[in-house]
């Protein structure tokens, strides 16, 4: 019944699903000895983990002082002189536009967006009369389309 319950808890410990309390059940387990045949492979592991809480470092650590100091003091300096001209910048950056200028480059936009969508819907216009032009060979209408094309080719050079 022992050895199921620690294999339960086996399980639990390699899917990081144990407490504290279980995992030191399993350490006891492993390392007071009396470990069922089928687990023994387990001990050394356990074994090492208290072995390596035992250990404890004798060497000294010196950390230096003055140079970091001196860096962080240059970073705060160098940020905050990019914070003031990023702010001065936006705050500065009048574009010198009256309102009257500003009313006529929207005026423009929208314009724009207007021939854009005109455009757009004569060239689908234009792929349909080509289709027609290829379906109808032969048709009395074809000189007509070819002087279109024409003329649209000129006006595009």
């Amino acid at each position: 019944m022992e050895s199921a319950r620690i294999e339960r808890l086996l399980d639990a410990y390699f899917e990081g699903n144990t407490t504290l309390a279980e995992e030191g059940t399993l350490r006891d387990y492993f390392t007071k000895g009396n470990v069922a045949a089928h687990l023994e492979s387990y001990t050394p592991i356990f074994q090492g983990f208290v072995q390596a809480k035992e250990e404890v470092s004798v060497k000294e650590v010196t950390l230096p002082e003055s140079g970091f100091r001196i860096k962080g003091w240059w970073y705060s300096i160098a940020a905050t002189f990019l914070v003031a001209v990023t702010v001065g910048s936006i705050v500065f950056s009048n574009s010198g536009l009256t309102d009257e200028e500003q009313e006529a480059l929207a005026a423009i936009k929208e314009t724009k967006e207007a021939m854009m969508l005109l455009s757009s819907n004569l060239n689908k216009g234009t792929e349909n009369v080509v289709f027609l032009n290829e379906f109808t060979k032969g048709s009395s209408n074809i000189k007509y389309i070819n002087q279109f094309t024409e003329t649209k080719n000129r006006i595009l050079k």
